[in-house]
């Protein structure tokens, strides 16, 4: 997985102390994006490196994956958001896709993150994903 940075126990990255997971730049170029960096910028780390990193750190509430585009990166980022999940954590994922594109496409790396998103951060809203995905609909905005 190609990561740009990690914050080990942010507090402004969603609710609780969470460990964040910054990816590269993405394709999108949202405005006021702070993701500027380009597609091929980071450093690869395996899935082992970031758990060894994530279980150092007491007490997390939870896991986000920002960036950049998590579901640039799908199938990385679910195992990822999986093991958070294991580890009793919750999940966000920011994303410059809709909930509507993701749940419709048939890309099954990029369902299998969906599904493993507690909440899915996109432009203008946030939605709980999973709940959303598995009831074929949006539940809920926060």
């Amino acid at each position: 997985m190609i990561i740009a940075g990690i914050r080990q126990c942010s507090l402004s990255n969603g609710p609780g102390k969470r460990f964040v997971v910054l990816l590269p730049g993405c394709q999108h170029h949202c405005t006021g994006c702070s993701a500027s960096q380009g597609p091929g910028s980071g450093v690869d780390f395996s899935l082992e490196e970031l758990l060894d990193q994530l279980d150092s750190q007491p007490e997390l509430d939870g896991l986000t994956i920002t960036g950049g585009e998590p579901f640039d990166q799908a199938a990385e980022c679910a195992e990822l958001c999986r093991a958070a999940h294991d580890r009793g954590l919750n999940v966000r994922c920011h994303t410059s896709l809709t909930f509507e594109d993701l749940a419709a496409g048939e890309n099954p790396d990029r369902l299998a993150l969906l599904r493993e998103t507690d909440v899915l951060v996109e432009a203008g809203r946030s939605l709980r994903a999973a709940e959303s995905l598995a009831a074929g609909q949006v539940l809920t905005e926060s």
